[in-house]
């Protein structure tokens, strides 16, 4: 007989409650599976699938619960009714599973729902064979495929709606959704089955014990999804505080390493093996490297071969034990094969438990500083030898102003004899390329005493082409280029002829093959700030070129070092640039070298431009005889016995008087007490009183005093040059005879100021 029953309203809804909520916590707990890692992965997995299986489980129990016939009693076996329950678990867990990958695909998703789907309903048809009544249950077919077609899509639904990320109101449709399908499916099956009640079994009532169980299962299904809600909200609470911090951190790391890359500084740090970890970009910059070729290599890499030898065996071990190592020098390697010089501090950091973190360094280029102080060594070195050779060629002057003096008056009086004429004259010709060499080395000194003037240049080249070409030979050829509006320049005509035949022969020395000596000038007027670093003004640029050797970097920057030459042995003094230089200076200008290997050399010499004046005339005199001037009472000073007695001789040959002092003091003194004295001739460099400083103090007390200062050093002063006579040593009678001359002829013009 065929029955018919009935369903607990109460007890139906509180089963597709159930439904809702587990849809819900599932969906709620796999959002919880996607954000966590390794063990709590599984964890969480677990938990979703026991909330969506039992949750299933429980709302088809609870249904089953509320279905009642009143001619029929239920019972249930347990064995079957737990084993719906397991079934229920593990294939959801199976399929969350097969779902948690994050690159799941739709075939995934098809496998995973239909699996899914098939387990539920076969949980749901051995719930109902769990059941133990009066009578049989047969299923109708169209319904029986409905409850499993059913199945199938909401374990699809439910599985795809888990592996995406919605928000909580989303999730909370999406659970009605799959609560009133799981629902759906539960009591679509139940509409598949017919129930035939045995007749032999008489009617029975659903009692109040059926009810109470079913109340007791959603009691502990709310609870234990209430429990799995709070657990992933709080895991959730604790994932966001996680992942704020880590992006806190994140960013704070982000901002130190923005902080330490975009630094000023060159900064570094190292690994615990010395491997470059982290560089600044003003690291990279100076060293020119781009970042992936940097980092991960160790820094020795980066250092010269004897720098990081000293970095492994000597500042690394010690910077291990200390921990801090003190600035130390070393020479680093660019990118493009440069060398340059950097100082380098470095410190480690450790943790608490002191074990090491990273080593924290920095690099600091001091090229430019240690190119500056090897020039201002240099500098000294040719200060300290420009002072030396100055104080050389001083006292070389005095015994060339001796042996002069005295080889002319013995040239004077000795017998005709050929001979003896050519010995004198061959000593003589030596003492005068010892006064070149002398002035040379004044020149170097920048102490030779000139006599600047106005200067017509290509009329001073043009006239000394014989002696050029002659000291060039035939191999060489001169071509000068001047141009007819060229202004004169300001300068000493004897030393700037010595000096342009200097670089002519320089020239010379780079072509031995021969070739083509270019001479050429051309007025500049120079600005603020120009390469030469001369004061701003009118200059005339000399320049001498030739197409020889050439010089490299290292012989160039040399070249005006004093005795620096490449010439053999005995063939150059290595003062020629260096008298040019010095000359240059001295006159107020420049000069400037400028050289390739193979390319040739340019010379270029700037000397202060003037204006143009009327030349003065000129009288011509024979060297070789002394005029003879009316005889006077002569008043010799000097502090050099030897230069004393030989001025004293010349003076005597000549017809006058002389008196002879050592001093300034004894001078005065004598001066005071010969009130005859008709001129003094003094030396300059005296100690306690010079020669400036003694014409001072006599014209204090005889304004008309003529005095004539005998130096070979240029030691007067911008205001003491041109108020006195200056007779240079060495100087021969003739000499001597020409100033004492001009000393007694009164001054008709205004004499030049001296340029230093």
């Amino acid at each position: 007989m065929t029955a018919s029953g009935t369903h607990d309203t109460t007890l139906v809804v509180m089963s597709i409650a159930i439904a809702i909520l587990a849809s819900y916590t599932a969906l709620d707990l796999a959002a919880r599976v996607r954000a966590s890692a390794g063990w709590m992965r599984r964890v969480w997995l677990g938990t979703a699938a026991v909330a969506m299986g039992g949750g299933i489980w429980a709302m088809h129990f609870v249904a089953m619960l509320a279905f009642s016939m009143p001619s029929m009693a239920f019972a249930y076996d347990p064995i079957l009714t737990l084993l719906s329950l397991l079934i229920a678990i593990v294939v959801t867990g199976i399929a969350f599973a097969v779902m948690a990958p994050a690159s799941a695909s739709w075939g995934r998703l098809a496998a995973a729902g239909l699996f899914m789907g098939l387990g539920v309903v076969t949980m749901h048809y051995m719930g109902m064979a769990a059941m133990r009544m009066p009578g049989a249950i047969s299923y109708d077919r169209p319904w029986f495929a409905a409850s499993v077609l059913i199945a199938i899509v909401a374990a699809t639904a439910a599985l795809w709606l888990a592996s995406r990320n919605a928000r909580s109101l989303e999730k909370a449709a999406a659970a009605l959704v799959m609560g009133g399908a799981i629902a759906g499916m539960h009591f679509a099956g139940m509409k598949a089955a017919t129930f035939i009640a045995h007749h032999d079994i008489g009617g029975g009532a659903v009692g109040n014990g059926q009810t109470a169980l079913a109340v007791g299962v959603f009691a502990a299904t709310f609870l234990i999804l209430f429990l799995a809600l709070t657990a992933a909200m709080f895991d959730r609470r604790f994932a966001l505080l996680a992942q704020r911090e880590a992006d806190a951190l994140r960013a704070s790391e982000e901002r130190f390493r923005s902080l330490y890359r975009g630094t000023p500084l060159p900064l570094h740090s190292l690994d615990q093996e010395g491997r470059i970890e982290q560089v600044s970009d003003t690291w990279l910059a100076l060293l020119g490297y781009p970042r992936d070729e940097v980092i991960g290599r160790p820094l020795i890499n980066f250092l010269t071969e004897e720098s990081a030898r000293q970095f492994r065996t000597q500042d690394w071990p010690a910077l291990i034990a200390q921990d801090e190592l003190e600035p130390r020098e070393y020479r680093v390697v660019t990118k493009a094969g440069d060398m340059l010089d950097v100082v380098s501090a470095a410190r480690i950091e450790r943790d608490a438990e002191g074990t090491f973190v990273h080593l924290v360094g920095g690099l600091t280029d001091v090229t430019e500083r240690k190119r500056a102080e090897d020039a201002l060594r240099r500098a000294q070195k040719i200060e300290a030898i420009g002072h030396l050779t100055g104080g050389v060629a001083h006292d070389f002057n005095n015994l060339l102003a001796v042996i002069v003096g005295n080889l002319d008056l013995l040239r004077r009086k000795m017998p005709d004899d050929p001979k003896l004429i050519r010995l004198a004259d061959s000593a003589m010709e030596g003492a005068q390329r010892g006064a070149s060499l002398t002035q040379r080395l004044l020149a170097f000194a920048r102490k030779q005493d000139l006599r600047p003037e106005p200067l017509d240049l290509p009329q001073l080249v043009h006239g000394m082409t014989d002696m050029l070409q002659r000291s060039l030979g035939p191999l060489v050829r001169v071509e000068t280029r001047f141009p007819l509006d060229l202004p004169p320049v300001h300068a000493d005509a004897h030393q700037l002829e010595l000096a342009l035949l200097n670089l002519a022969v320089n020239a010379r020395d780079a072509m031995p093959d021969g070739g083509k000596l270019e001479v050429s000038a051309v007025a500049e007027h120079l600005g603020e700030r120009n390469a030469a670093g001369l004061p701003p003004g009118p200059y005339v640029r000399l320049s001498m070129v030739d197409h020889g050797e050439g010089m490299d970097a290292a012989t160039l920057a040399r070249a005006t070092e004093p005795f620096f030459t490449t010439k053999g042995v005995g063939k150059g003094t290595g003062l020629g640039l260096s008298m040019v230089h010095g000359l240059a200076a001295q006159s107020g200008g420049k000069l400037m070298v400028r050289s390739q290997l193979g390319q040739g050399t340019t010379v270029d010499l700037y000397l202060p431009g003037t204006v143009r004046v009327r030349p003065a005339r000129l009288e011509a005199e024979r060297p070789e005889h002394a005029r003879r001037t009316a005889p006077m009472e002569v008043l010799v000073v000097d502090d050099d016995p030897l230069v004393l007695a030989n001025t004293a001789a010349m003076l005597e040959d000549l017809g006058h008087a002389v008196r002879l002092a050592a001093s300034g003091e004894e001078a005065l003194e004598q001066l005071g007490r010969e009130p005859q004295i008709e001129l003094v001739v003094t030396d300059q460099l005296m100690p306690r009183m010079t020669g400036s400083q003694l014409a001072r103090r006599i014209r204090r007390g005889a304004p008309d005093m003529p005095i004539l200062i005998v130096s070979g050093f240029a030691e007067l002063g911008e205001s003491e040059a041109g108020q006195f006579p200056m007779l240079s040593k060495p100087f021969d009678q003739a000499a001597l005879a020409r100033k004492l001359t001009e000393v007694q002829r009164p001054a008709t013009v205004v004499p030049l100021r001296r340029v230093s």
